[in-house]
């Protein structure tokens, strides 16, 4: 179950999955006079995920937190069928800190997120990455991509819908990270148009070094594979697979997501794997420092790495298919 138009109907249909759309709505930051509107889909919400769980009589129910889960555990709750919420972020916000009093466990990525909760209420997990990062290979996944298999790499993507504050540094300093790298950008559908167009506008021997994609499916486990170092938002998702691939990042945290990714961001930062630019150094020219910085500083590069490869936890899907186990009804 999801919102039936968020990325997850999409991602569902191409993984082969029967998905359930479903009315949801944020509390969180919202103007008074949209509370009862906001209300009223979500009560539309929890009535359809109520008919779900009748038809599809789950033994659990996993939720991947924020508003659009709230439905579905409170369906779950009314009619008595285990749950389990799942916390990506160090912090947890609003919408799983009210989930977490109908759900009857909690699952977390970082062991410090436990405080948040009460005695016994949360388990460590880490956090589920696909098996497929921890078995890439960096050469076949350049010649996959038509990269240069010997040239040093930089992937920069933003998540699903891109970022466009990072879109206007890369495109700004394109020129001077192509001296030294080259790139593969994921910039979301919203940027790609014009940042091709930059790209074309490169004389061709330096083009070629510079790949834009809006977004990449399948492929994306290969530009993290071919990466050497990647900037990146700070999202739970994103900082999560960086350590099942050893990799390096410049971590620049959205500024408008609460403090969730400033705190992602630190976290790496403090264990050694990453570096942290603020979203407003953008327009002073740091990225493209920063980025020459660390390719001409290969022991600092993999002083990162080291960092980030100690971070990872290939047993967290594992983990959380085991608590579902464990809280599950019988048939």
């Amino acid at each position: 179950m999801g919102n039936a138009s968020g990325i997850e109907a999409d991602l569902a249909s191409r993984a082969g999955l029967p998905f359930q759309g479903i009315s949801t709505a944020s509390l969180q930051g919202s103007a008074p006079w949209t509370l009862p509107s906001r209300l009223a889909r979500l009560a539309r919400g929890t009535a359809q995920s109520v008919r779900v769980v009748d038809r599809f009589s789950p033994q659990a129910v996993l939720a991947t937190g924020g508003y659009v889960c709230a439905p579905p555990i409170v369906a779950a709750w009314m009619r008595r069928v285990p749950s389990l919420v799942y916390l990506p972020d160090l912090a947890p916000g609003l919408a799983i800190r009210f989930l977490a009093r109908f759900a009857t466990s909690v699952a977390v990525s970082f062991p410090p997120s436990k405080r948040f909760f009460g005695p016994g209420k949360a388990v460590g997990t880490g956090y589920p990455v696909r098996a497929e990062l921890f078995e890439a290979d960096k050469l076949s996944s350049r010649h996959r991509l038509g990269l240069d298999e010997a040239a040093r790499t930089l992937l920069v993507f933003g998540g699903s819908q891109g970022a466009h504050s990072i879109n206007v540094a890369v495109s700004e300093a394109l020129e001077e990270l192509l001296e030294s790298c080259q790139v593969v950008h994921v910039s979301g559908d919203a940027d790609a148009n014009w940042l091709c167009a930059r790209r074309d506008a490169l004389p061709r021997g330096v083009a070629k070094s510079y790949s834009v994609y809006a977004y990449l499916h399948e492929k994306m486990i290969d530009a993290l594979a071919a990466a050497d170092l990647v900037v990146a938002r700070a999202g739970a998702a994103t900082t999560s697979e960086f350590p099942a691939l050893g990799l390096p990042s410049i971590l620049i945290p959205y500024p408008y997501a609460g403090r969730h990714q400033e705190l992602n961001a630190n976290y790496m930062v403090e264990h050694g794997a990453a570096v942290k630019i603020a979203d407003a150094d953008l327009e002073k020219g740091v990225l493209s420092r920063t980025v020459a910085d660390l390719f001409a500083d290969q022991q600092e590069l993999a002083r990162l790495g080291d960092g980030a490869r100690r971070l990872a936890q290939p047993g967290a899907a594992r983990r959380v298919a085991q608590l579902l186990t464990d809280i599950a009804r019988p048939n």
